[in-house]
């Protein structure tokens, strides 16, 4: 009985803990600053959605253990992604150095997955996404420290009208990217 109630709060806990935007409502337009192969540019929602859907996922911090898989496992897809007419856009609370970074690394976004920094919060709060302090003491996989908020692991799918398609969260990193590309696949 334990184990079941377990599981019951465990996934009411992953139903209620991601995002509040729903399928149908309208994606708040978002500009920022983001890196692609660690350069900095000026990143527009409603400008990348005039080309079409656009993966607009959220994440903890750069250079952490499900992030830096997530963002391999995105980049690694970025041709399926772009062959179902999508980009993606990864955003987090990681300042634009960091940023430039992680979206260089080889090993992450390998110069393929633009990633834009919300370091105000602004953008995670406009989608309702859960942000969380980080704990003291906090070192990424490069053992530096990781200073700033954590924005809830969450994926939107938005339609070229701006409207939410799909909202992805609550899984593993990779199932994030596997389903949101299912998800982009079914727009077409």
């Amino acid at each position: 009985m334990k184990k079941i109630l377990l599981g019951f709060f465990s996934t009411a806990f992953a139903l209620s803990a991601f995002a509040a935007l729903e399928v149908g409502d309208m994606a708040p337009d978002f500009d920022a600053r983001a890196s692609l192969a660690g350069e900095e540019f000026d990143y527009s929602l409603s400008g990348a959605l005039d080309d079409g859907p656009v993966v607009v996922y959220f994440y903890p911090s750069a250079y952490t253990r499900g992030c830096n898989i997530q963002a391999y496992q995105f980049a690694e897809n970025m041709e399926a992604f772009n062959a179902a007419g999508a980009t993606v856009i990864g955003v987090s609370l990681d300042s634009i150095e960091r940023l430039n970074d992680f979206s260089a690394d080889p090993e992450y976004c390998a110069g393929k997955l633009a990633v834009a920094s919300d370091i105000d919060g602004s953008i995670s709060e406009s989608f309702d996404i859960s942000v969380r302090q980080s704990r003291e003491g906090m070192t990424d996989t490069r053992g530096i420290a990781v200073d700033h908020n954590l924005a809830e692991r969450t994926t939107f799918i938005v339609t070229p009208d701006g409207r939410v398609a799909e909202t992805i969260g609550g899984i593993s990193p990779i199932e994030n990217v596997e389903q949101s590309l299912e998800a982009v696949q079914r727009l077409q």
